[in-house]
């Protein structure tokens, strides 16, 4: 069953509609939804040591308790990079990226609903992972990539079953074909940035690092940021952590985005809360970090929000040091596509907004893309 009081709300403009619904964004604004929920109280660590070892142990903090289509997802290993730097490896995932987080929670929440087909937009790693999900729980599946989109994730994609949609131009043009879709009549909407269910998936990221450092979190964490998915559930399990009395100190969020594509970054920096209007007829830019390349990301004023929230900061990074980066943890043994190295290009040579413990998530597995050219 579907957690009691769990509806949609607008953070925008406050409209609320009942989860049951297939409307994928605030009929109003066509902004995001959230989602109106509380994790349960009294739930200590203690509980979780006899629990099945998937992000499913912590079903009290979860709107959905329990998946009839895990594949065993999350419970990813905590390595030491230095002594200072640790690395999640998220992309030991079983579709090699951290997105099986949050596309098992869109899948469940589809097949609870039972809609004619699904429909998701993805550079690579959420349509592979919703594409697979759906495929476990015998749901149509059709995903829209944009043109350019790494040939293995292509292949995954179709190897899971999916329709593939190959859409000419860049990110935006995908997504705007996606949610046109999505308008369409006995359509879920399986949106990793529209649809809060994701961001409560992603943020167990947060929860299995409180459990593995023992009741606490590091100094800092480093996400990776384009539409802010990961970023944004860690925001919320801290938040819910520190709510629920289970921390004390709140860790603060280093926002990475690549050089090339990173409007969030210029945004933060200025002293903005949002992004300035769109531009007409700019091109977009290209990087390496494919997965992060998003110029206007529709939680933008969230994310910069949170990031100031916790004392935070963005950084980016030039083409040059993702390579190197990409190289470096490959000698290290972590073969990382290069989207998942960003943020450990951005942290490990230290400075002031790296200092104390800090943790960088691996987000996918090199397989996906290769190494960069």
């Amino acid at each position: 069953m579907l957690a009691d009081m769990t509806i949609y709300y607008c953070p925008v403009d406050g409209t609320r509609s009942a989860i049951t619904a297939l409307t994928w964004c605030c009929p109003v604004c066509r902004g995001p939804w959230d989602l109106d929920f509380t994790p349960a109280r009294g739930i200590g660590m203690n509980a979780l040591s006899a629990r099945i070892d998937s992000l499913w142990r912590y079903k009290d903090f979860l709107p959905l308790d329990s998946s009839a289509i895990s594949l065993g997802e999350g419970r990813t290993p905590l390595i030491p990079l230095t002594d200072t730097v640790s690395a999640k490896l998220d992309y030991l995932m079983p579709t090699l990226s951290f997105k099986d987080r949050g596309a098992v929670m869109l899948a469940e929440l589809a097949r609870r609903l039972g809609p004619d087909r699904v429909v998701a937009d993805s550079t690579g790693n959420a349509g592979t992972s919703v594409a697979a999900y759906c495929a476990r729980a015998g749901l149509p599946c059709t995903v829209y990539v944009p043109e350019g989109t790494s040939p293995k994730k292509t292949e995954q994609i179709r190897a899971h079953g999916a329709r593939l949609v190959t859409v000419p131009g860049g990110r935006e043009a995908t997504a705007l074909a996606a949610r046109a879709a999505a308008d369409e009549p006995g359509v879920f909407y399986a949106s990793h940035v529209f649809n809060p269910y994701f961001l409560h998936g992603t943020k167990t990221y947060v929860y299995e690092l409180w459990e593995d450092l023992g009741g606490r979190l590091p100094d800092a964490l480093a996400v990776p940021v384009g539409n802010g998915t990961l970023l944004l559930g860690a925001a919320l399990a801290v938040a819910e952590l520190h709510a629920l009395g289970l921390i004390e100190t709140r860790p603060r969020l280093i926002a990475v985005q690549a050089e090339a594509v990173s409007p969030l970054a210029t945004a933060f920096h200025a002293g903005a809360d949002d992004l300035p209007p769109a531009e007409d007829g700019t091109p977009a830019a290209a990087t390496l970090a494919e997965g992060i390349a998003i110029p206007r990301p529709p939680r933008a004023r969230q994310i910069l929000a949170a990031v100031r929230a916790s004392g935070g900061t963005f950084l980016t990074v030039p083409e040059d040091r993702i390579r190197e980066a990409q190289q470096d943890l490959a000698a290290r043994g972590f073969y990382v596509e290069t989207t998942g190295v960003a943020c450990w290009a951005a942290v490990r040579e230290g400075g002031e907004a790296a200092a104390g413990s800090v943790v960088v998530p691996l987000c996918g597995a090199g397989l996906k893309s290769g190494m960069a050219g």
